[in-house]
């Protein structure tokens, strides 16, 4: 008999282990998993040096203004205001990651531009590497192998994984690596095996049909789906709305339309699978993703009663 983790308290924190099973017995990808975007912005160290994520004109305007540059750049560069932890706790299960070394500053040191641990399964996905040589991406992988262990879900065909294949083996977390340093690795994922497009649009309506379209050319084999349901600024954004911030001049005023659009989706064959968000605390994004697989429940138990 498969053993299930046992419970954290918060239903949210622990969605994966209350779902019924006939849902922990499907494959992953075609479960709704609630994510987060950029997902470790919650906190930017405004004392350290511009990342090399950032355009020239940023980098510019932080040598000129300084301080002040800067104090305006978290404003546009958190998506979140949670931490990891409370991430996990609200259900959040993918995480966007976006590492860096510093420029000029010796050694292998990795720091996240833009305690851990996920209590049920969790997908990381390291999508974005900056001034990083090889002998970085030798040394993230190699702390990730040494940090998770045997935890560490190993590479297979995507639709074998399921909550309680996952289970059985004791694997909690899914990694996925960008970067040809990892190829080889067997607890490594390749970054082709969860594609995630991003709409790069400010205006919420090009954004919701750009969402649907990538759901219609969603591979049927092979990989996990991310839809990335987040408007990204553009230069001129910044500059209307440059002492609002990403969250109450970008963020906040979309938000009922982007939610509008989750609420009417629908997991399973060729519907979403992983939907990221920012700043997740500001609607019941958590939930309402969560909420979308009892739609594969009904369906299943609809057609075994027919």
């Amino acid at each position: 008999m498969k053993t299930r983790p046992a419970g954290i308290g918060s239903a949210r924190a622990d969605w994966m282990g209350s779902l019924s099973p006939k849902l922990t017995a499907m494959p992953l990808k075609y479960l709704a998993v609630p994510g987060s975007h950029d997902s470790f912005t919650f906190w930017v160290d405004v004392k350290a040096p511009v990342g090399p994520d950032q355009k020239a004109f940023v980098k510019y305007l932080a040598t000129i203004f300084r301080h002040m540059a800067k104090k305006v750049m978290v404003k546009w560069s958190m998506t979140q205001n949670l931490t990891f932890r409370e991430q996990l706790h609200a259900g959040i299960r993918y995480f966007d990651l976006r590492v860096s070394s510093k420029p000029r500053e010796p050694g292998k040191e990795i720091y996240f531009i833009h305690g851990l641990f996920g209590h049920k399964v969790v997908f990381l996905d390291f999508n974005h590497h900056y001034a990083m040589e090889e002998e970085h991406h030798v040394y993230l992988i190699s702390m990730l192998q040494e940090v998770f262990g045997s935890k560490l879900c190993r590479a297979s065909p995507v639709e074998t994984i399921t909550l309680d294949f996952l289970w059985e083996k004791k694997y909690q977390v899914i990694v996925f690596y960008h970067h040809t340093s990892a190829q080889g690795c067997p607890v490594i994922w390749p970054g082709n095996k969860i594609p995630a497009p991003w709409a790069n649009t400010t205006k919420p309506h090009k954004l919701i049909k750009f969402l649907e379209t990538t759901l219609q050319e969603r591979q049927q084999q092979g990989s996990f789906h991310v839809s990335q349901a987040i408007l990204t600024p553009k230069v001129n954004t910044v500059a209307k709305g440059l002492v609002w911030g990403l969250r109450n001049y970008l963020v906040e005023r979309n938000l009922p339309a982007i939610m509008t659009w989750v609420e009417a989706q629908k997991p399973g064959v060729g519907g979403v699978n992983i939907i990221t968000s920012d700043f997740v605390e500001l609607t019941d994004f958590a939930n309402t993703v969560i909420r979308l697989n009892n739609l594969l429940l009904s369906e299943r138990d609809h057609s075994g009663a027919s």
